[in-house]
């Protein structure tokens, strides 16, 4: 792979692969490489957020921008999570425990609005509004786009600090 992306003369490598296989072997791969020294990594799934990313990839996993939806601040909803949640695991929470509790939330005040009927919940997406831990939830349909989605999720491109891999610096906020 090195070979190939030396011969297209690549800038930028996005690892649209599973964790912690590929990715892994392949950020090894890469970072060994002097021929791929300026090649900059990118990791739009968010692989790096995980602890296990760092105790696999040390340094190597540091410097490697990627998307973590949450905001500067977290809303009052959201520290009180980001509180239970740090407690029972003993860390920091990623990017990814926060989707999960906003998805609960919001499937549930749908469900606990409209019922079960799919007619009904289809129905609702636009007048779905519910306080999630990293903000106000509301969905709406982008133009070209036929499904609902949160479009106005906050985003951040983050990596972690090659000077201190266990440290997170935020690169970019929308």
């Amino acid at each position: 792979m090195c070979d190939e992306l030396v011969e297209h003369r690549a800038t930028a490598l996005l690892l649209l692969v599973g964790a912690p296989e590929p990715a892994v072997s392949i950020v090894k791969s890469v970072r060994r490489d002097q021929r791929l020294s300026e090649v900059l990594i990118g990791a739009p799934a968010g692989q790096p957020e995980f602890a296990e990313w760092a105790s696999l990839l040390g340094g190597d996993g540091a410097a490697i921008p990627f998307l973590r939806y949450l905001p500067e601040r977290l809303s009052p909803l959201g520290a009180r999570v980001e509180a239970t949640l740090r407690e029972r695991l003993a860390e920091a929470p990623s990017f990814v425990a926060f989707e999960g509790y906003d998805t609960v939330t919001v499937l549930a005040d749908v469900l606990r609005s409209q019922g079960t009927d799919r007619a009904r919940i289809a129905d609702s997406w636009p007048r779905v509004a519910v306080e999630g831990t990293r903000g106000r939830i509301q969905f709406f349909r982008t133009p070209g786009i036929s499904v609902w989605q949160w479009s106005r999720t906050p985003i951040q491109v983050v990596d972690r600090d090659p000077a201190s891999p266990d440290r997170f610096r935020t690169l970019h906020t929308t």
